[in-house]
């Protein structure tokens, strides 16, 4: 079974940070809201591990 893994693995994390500010840029929030909830499934289709999924679901809720 795997296991969430939540220590950085981005080689060049403020890279990937520019490049999802980039992405943002000039988006109306409505835009915005809509490429993360695609980047959300497609990323979620490339694990593809339910349970590391649930786990990931979560981890991202505690404390909101």
């Amino acid at each position: 079974m795997a296991t969430l893994v939540t220590e950085n693995r981005i080689a060049k994390p403020d890279d990937f940070y520019e490049a999802l500010i980039d992405t943002h840029r000039d988006l109306s929030a409505e835009q915005s809201n809509m490429v993360n909830a695609k980047l959300v499934l497609l990323l979620a289709n490339h694990i593809g591990d339910m349970e590391v999924l649930k786990e990931a679901l979560r981890v991202a809720r505690k404390g909101v």
